[in-house]
């Protein structure tokens, strides 16, 4: 039976750390694998086989940062918990940190395993709130609604469009998606 955490895990926590405070201390543009080793207390070819290189062991860091810390905000009906999660949202993916990990995630990402789990990071905050929706008898649409008519729109613009995003944007996604018909496939 293998140990919880163990040697790989020590090794992915260091090296993450590493990354973290070399790029607050000095920009990422000198980041390095070697000076990210040297931080971690690990060779250059550890970081080199387990992660490929800059952009993948980048794209791994990004995906843990943008896993949500906590379940989202419940505040009593459907209505507002989606809107303050999408307001939350927005405002954590179109900050300049967050832009970084978005285009970090997807740069480092050769087979869409990152992309699919920073996906499945917003999908299950939405499930939350849906779910709580559901079980005080409101009704709710369904994941993939949100996820096409909220979260898409806002990675778009957050990827393609610089322009700055606001909380009414995020509120007239949630009202689209609340009252939009669904569509039969």
């Amino acid at each position: 039976m293998a140990r919880p955490g163990g040697r790989s895990a020590r090794v992915q926590e260091a090296v993450h750390a590493a990354v973290r405070d070399l790029e607050a201390e000095q920009g990422r543009a000198k980041l390095t694998v070697p000076a990210i080793a040297a931080r971690a207390g690990v060779t250059p070819s550890t970081i080199y086989r387990r992660w490929g290189d800059l952009h993948e062991l980048l794209s791994d860091v990004a995906v843990e940062r943008l896993r949500p810390e906590e379940p989202p905000s419940d505040h009593g009906a459907l209505r507002a918990d989606l809107t303050a999660w999408a307001r939350h949202f927005l405002d954590e993916m179109a900050s300049p940190p967050g832009r970084a990990y978005v285009r970090d995630a997807l740069l480092g990402d050769p087979d869409g395993s990152n992309a699919g789990q920073c996906s499945a990071y917003a999908a299950g905050q939405v499930e939350t709130i849906l779910a709580r929706a559901l079980d005080r008898g409101e009704t709710a649409p369904p994941v993939e609604k949100v996820m096409d008519l909220v979260v898409a729109p806002m990675m778009y613009r957050i990827l393609f469009r610089p322009d700055p995003l606001t909380a009414e944007y995020a509120d007239h996604l949630v009202e689209t998606a609340l009252t939009a018909p669904d569509e039969s496939a």
